[in-house]
């Protein structure tokens, strides 16, 4: 089992020199994100499926969400094409 794990961490060590993204995003002040799959396999674990009355606050605010950013792009549309033909 320790040969498989030593055997992905090389191929991943790999991977970043290869991609050189230290060096890249290094100037920006971004970091890399892990490359860890222990991490992933953590968060999954600790993942659940929302019962039905999480879901329905999500999705009604994911909702308002849109319906807000639709309504401001509809108002930003109509000051920037309507109104100048009504001056």
């Amino acid at each position: 089992m320790k040969e498989g794990t030593n055997g992905t961490e090389n191929r991943i060590q790999q991977l970043k020199d290869k991609l050189d993204l230290d060096e890249m995003v290094g100037d920006m002040g971004i970091s890399t994100p892990s490359m860890n799959v222990k991490e992933y396999i953590r968060v999954l674990r600790l993942a659940r499926k929302p019962d039905r009355e999480e879901f329905m606050m999500i999705a009604k605010v994911s909702m308002a969400g849109i319906a807000l950013i639709g309504t401001m792009g509809f108002l930003i549309y109509v000051l920037l094409t309507v109104v100048p033909k009504a001056i």
